[in-house]
């Protein structure tokens, strides 16, 4: 049976819960709430496991803090024996507009702490990423106090639908693969 690796990027405590930074972890918890699955914690983070399809998707959330996140990324890639291509990192990005989806199968950190620190553990840049857009609303020098901040009432109004569409772009992901699952919901 395949399996992915699908790891949303975060950063662990009650203060963060419902920032726009922990995008990643709130859209694989609205999967696991979707399939009736719950987290454990294990090493370097949580983990919740389901079958879809054929495929074994294990979902994870790292405890490590966003900007070490490479560290469990790698542990759970090695210990589960899944290969680069089979893992899907889901994050925030401030130069898409607000719930704008685009996913890729390699590049650049763009300025992101989480996807630079991943690229520095596995050496490499070639793995797929799904990044959510949160939009850059903010004044010049106010960065951190945004992507740490809550989500605007506009914005919580529009995430439900959000991430049920982000629900099926991951199990997309592993079903119909990496390329029809750019082509099916890039720009969505």
């Amino acid at each position: 049976m395949k399996k992915f690796l699908i790891v949303g990027l975060g950063n662990i405590g009650a203060e963060y819960v419902n920032t726009r930074h922990n995008i990643g972890f709130k859209v694989v918890d609205f999967l696991a709430r979707q399939e009736a699955i719950s987290f454990e914690t294990v090493k370097l983070g949580a983990l919740a496991s389901y079958q879809f399809k054929g495929r074994t998707f294990l979902l994870l959330k790292p405890n490590t803090y966003m900007n070490l996140s490479g560290k469990a990324v790698k542990y759970w890639m090695d210990k589960e024996a899944i290969p680069i291509e089979n893992v899907l990192i889901i994050t925030d990005d401030l130069n898409l507009s607000f719930g704008t989806f685009r996913i890729r199968k390699k590049g650049s950190d763009g300025g992101h702490n989480g996807l630079k620190n991943i690229n520095l553990i596995l050496n490499t840049q070639d793995y797929a990423r799904f990044r959510f857009g949160i939009s850059d609303e903010f004044t010049k020098g106010q960065q951190i106090d945004y992507v740490l901040g809550d989500w605007d009432d506009t914005e919580k109004t529009k995430l439900p639908e959000r991430l049920e569409l982000a629900s099926e772009i991951i199990k997309s992901f592993g079903t119909a693969g990496l390329e029809n699952t750019m082509n099916a919901f890039n720009g969505k």
